[in-house]
Order: structure tokens, then C-alpha cells, then sequence
């Protein structure tokens, strides 16, 4: 079988329209070659295109103006730590704000919302970072949306605060109470979805709620690490070790900033993600160390 014919260069290596390619002279058996697959109907792209952003991006060139990415979909192009059965759903949640019909078509969940927030990134429309927070209340479990919350507020290219989470939350809406149940929860400082696990796992074990990203400095001043969580007033730290840190370099760091702790006075209580599983263990050598802290406290004041 011959080679396909080339294609214009304007649509190699990205997804495009059916009707821009006919526009340009492709005709219709062009499109039918085993090189291009069809991810959207009126859509090609090449045929090793394929998962979350090559959809999307094929969805979005059929898009109408009143149609934009929400929900789940909105929030993990933001870059939101989503759970992994979320992500793996290939299901794409598309909005409209208007009377007009919402979008049927394979693999897209379409909805129809009275008001939402849209604005444009990279090429593709998509509800707002505190909007599409708030939609993810009805998909999300409390944890969850929380995680999603912490990410928006905590990083400052968003600018987003816990008051507009709040403000984006229909009243009297089926997910409003879930939803201002977790805005309540929502804090600025972690850094990943485990980190808020932890925090609020730590919470309903009992414990004070630890404040986040906190500086440990001996007693000249000087910085020996910065921690996850901490309880300053009783030198106890928390600390979440994702995989990054079995790498080397990584990992002997931290034993040098650690030494530093100890020698310090501080407690170091360490987690994992088989900790989240099984998180008795970690939760009693942090029962532990409080005691020890609260111990001493209480001798000291004898």
C-alpha cells in the first residue's frame, strides 16, 4: 500500500478539524488513511495520539463558545492531585452556561450550569480554579476536595484564596454542605494530596492541628530544615516522605537535616504512603513523642 499523501504542515502533529482540513484541499479518503485516528467525531489526529490531554485537546476544537472544561476535568488541568480512580475514568466533563443544549458525545459528561466562572488556558476553556473546586463537591469525597482546595490556595500563580472557595459554592445547591464542609478544612501550605491526608487524619486521631511548612532554627537562628508539620511550642515534627526521597541525594539530606533536629531538641516523627494504609503505627510514635513532650513539660513544671 502506498505511503499517505503528506499533509499540510499546519496540521502535522496536533489535533484538527475535519472541516479545516477540507479547507485545505485534504480530501475525504486523505482522512480515512490508518494513519490518523478519529478521537472526536470531526476530528483527526495522528494515530499515537491518544489519552487525557489528546482528548481534551480534540474535544476542545469542537467545542461551542458556551461550552468549557469543569468539574474533575477542569481541576486536574489545573494540576489538582485527584484520586486515581478519578483519573483513570476517561469520562471528560464539559459545561454549559446557557438554554442551550449540553454536549453529547462519547466519553463527555455533559452539564448545564446556572453561573460558573470561565476563563482560557492554553487555548482551552475552563471553569476557573475556585469554580471548578466548588463542582468537584459532588464528585469528590471530603478528603478529597480538600486536597484540591489546599492545591489552589497554596500556590500563588492561582491567586486564589479560601474566600473565593467559599464564595464559589452554590447555596442550597445538593453539594453546598459538602462543600462548605471542606472549605473549612482547606489550609495554605501542603504541598501534595498525601500531605492533607495525613493532616487530617492526624486531626481525627486526636491530636492539636499541626501548623504547616514550618522553619526549624537552632538557637543561633539559623535555618536546619523546613518541615511538613510541626507542633513548634513542643519541638515535634511530621514529616510525609513521598518516593522522591529514596533518591540519594535526597535521602542523605535528610539524615544530615535530621542530625541537625535531634541535637536540636526536636522530635522527628516520619510517614509513608504504607502509613496511610496502616496508620496506627505512626499515629502511636506520635502519640509517643507528645507524651514525652507533655511528660517533660509537666516535670519541669513540678
Amino acid at each position: 500500500m502506498p505511503h499517505p499523501r503528506p499533509l499540510p504542515d499546519f496540521l502535522l502533529h496536533r489535533a484538527f478539524r475535519v472541516s479545516d482540513a477540507a479547507a485545505h484541499g485534504v480530501n475525504a479518503e486523505r482522512l480515512r488513511r490508518s494513519d490518523l485516528s478519529k478521537p472526536v467525531h470531526g476530528v483527526r489526529a495522528a494515530v499515537d495520539s491518544h489519552g487525557f490531554e489528546s482528548f481534551v485537546t480534540a474535544l476542545s476544537l469542537v467545542m461551542r463558545p458556551d461550552q468549557f472544561f469543569s468539574h474533575t476535568t477542569a481541576a486536574r488541568l489545573w494540576g489538582a492531585p485527584l484520586p486515581k480512580a478519578v483519573q483513570d475514568d476517561p469520562a471528560v466533563h464539559v459545561s454549559t452556561v446557557s438554554d442551550a443544549p449540553r454536549m453529547r458525545r462519547p466519553n463527555v459528561r455533559g452539564h448545564r450550569l446556572s453561573a460558573s466562572g470561565v476563563t482560557e488556558s492554553g487555548g482551552r476553556r475552563l471553569a476557573t480554579p475556585a469554580d471548578s473546586w466548588a463542582q468537584c463537591a459532588s464528585l469528590l469525597g471530603t478528603r478529597a476536595l480538600v486536597a484540591v482546595g489546599d492545591h489552589f490556595v497554596g500556590r500563588s500563580h492561582f491567586e486564589t484564596t479560601m474566600a473565593d472557595l467559599a464564595d464559589a459554592i452554590i447555596p442550597g445547591s445538593r453539594s453546598s454542605i459538602a462543600a462548605r464542609t471542606a472549605v473549612g478544612l482547606v489550609r495554605v501550605g501542603a504541598e501534595s494530596a498525601m500531605e492533607t491526608w495525613f493532616r487530617l487524619a492526624i486531626v481525627d486521631a486526636g491530636f492539636p492541628e499541626p501548623e504547616l511548612n514550618v522553619e526549624v532554627r537552632d538557637a543561633n537562628r539559623q535555618l536546619l530544615g523546613r518541615v511538613d508539620m510541626a507542633w513548634p511550642e513542643l519541638r515535634i515534627a511530621f514529616e510525609y516522605d513521598g518516593d522522591h526521597h529514596r533518591a540519594r541525594d535526597v535521602f542523605q539530606h535528610d539524615q544530615r537535616r535530621d542530625n541537625g533536629f535531634v541535637v536540636n531538641g526536636w522530635i522527628a516523627v516520619h510517614a509513608t504512603s504504607a502509613d496511610a494504609h496502616r496508620p496506627a503505627v505512626v499515629f502511636e510514635r506520635l502519640r509517643q513523642a507528645f507524651e514525652q513532650r507533655l511528660g517533660r513539660d509537666r516535670r519541669s513544671a513540678a
